[in-house]
């Protein structure tokens, strides 16, 4: 049987299966827990919660590092391979160290209706080519390249179901991967030393009906004035913001309000990765 473990502002289960899964709690006075306001979302969280995560370490055995993260009804895999070589252009320019570089894909039966794959049309969407590339800046800020020697290190992100968030998704769990391919690395002794920076993760935050939101899902996200996408590290540091105003327009309070909610969302995510990476 699995048991709870509480650990920072989560609490961690073991459900017996080798998935770990966090959820988010609040602690509150014992007047709050008498009498709580009903929350106003429609999967029952509060504007300032998260859905429940999970990560399944070493999916796929033939990647050097590989996670599946379960984020609400968001599944994506995320599994990293290293090649001993490095882009030809690293070559020509004489730039020394190594690089990364990630994919992503939707699978055909990720959504309601079925996405046809790329290759059957011959290039990737544009869609799907920003988020590869977001992918792959979010991991290169979470990694010293000098360290890792005359390689490339391969990001691939396969969505196995989509209920929004998908991109943080992917970057959350691309970074739980990452670290484990760099621990085998290490422990093989082809990387000397531990490159890892600091730890990566993403969220996104939304103004429903004028309510600031973290973490949308589809439903919510189909229905925001505004869309908001942070990737930040574990020194607080920002590494990308996409905010976008749908059909609408945001003030300097609500971005405010929207990054506060954002910045709490990912230290409850880095924390969540920092219990994956126990095991």
């Amino acid at each position: 049987m699995g048991g709870w473990a509480q650990a920072s502002n989560f609490q961690r289960c073991t459900d017996g299966s080798g998935f770990l899964i966090w959820r988010a709690f609040m602690v509150q006075p014992e007047s709050a827990i008498t009498s709580p306001p009903a929350p106003t979302r429609l999967d029952g969280r509060w504007a300032d919660e998260l859905r429940p995560l999970r990560f399944q370490n070493h999916i796929a055995p033939y990647a050097t590092g590989s996670t599946l993260i379960e984020w609400g009804n968001t599944r994506v895999i995320c599994g990293v391979t290293v090649e001993d070589s490095v882009p030809r252009w690293m070559k020509e320019q004489g730039v020394t160290g190594g690089w990364i570089t990630a994919e992503y894909s939707m699978l055909p039966y990720s959504t309601l209706q079925r996405k046809q794959r790329d290759i059957t049309r011959g290039k990737i969407d544009g869609r799907s080519q920003e988020i590869q590339r977001l992918i792959g800046r979010a991991m290169r800020a979470a990694i010293g390249l000098e360290k890792i020697g005359t390689r490339t290190i391969w990001i691939d992100c396969d969505v196995l179901q989509a209920d929004g968030g998908t991109r943080t998704a992917a970057i959350t769990g691309a970074y739980v991967a990452l670290s484990l391919a760099i621990r085998k690395l290490m422990g093989e002794g082809k990387v000397l030393e531990n490159p890892l920076l600091h730890a990566v993760a993403a969220v996104s935050v939304g103004m429903v009906e004028k309510q600031p939101m973290l973490d949308l899902c589809y439903t919510e996200d189909a229905a925001a004035e505004v869309d908001l996408n942070l990737v930040m590290n574990a020194a607080g540091e920002f590494i990308e913001l996409q905010g976008t105003g749908e059909e609408a327009t945001f003030s300097e309070a609500q971005l405010a309000d929207m990054l506060a909610l954002g910045k709490a969302g990912i230290q409850e995510l880095l924390a969540a990765q920092q219990g994956a990476l126990l095991d």
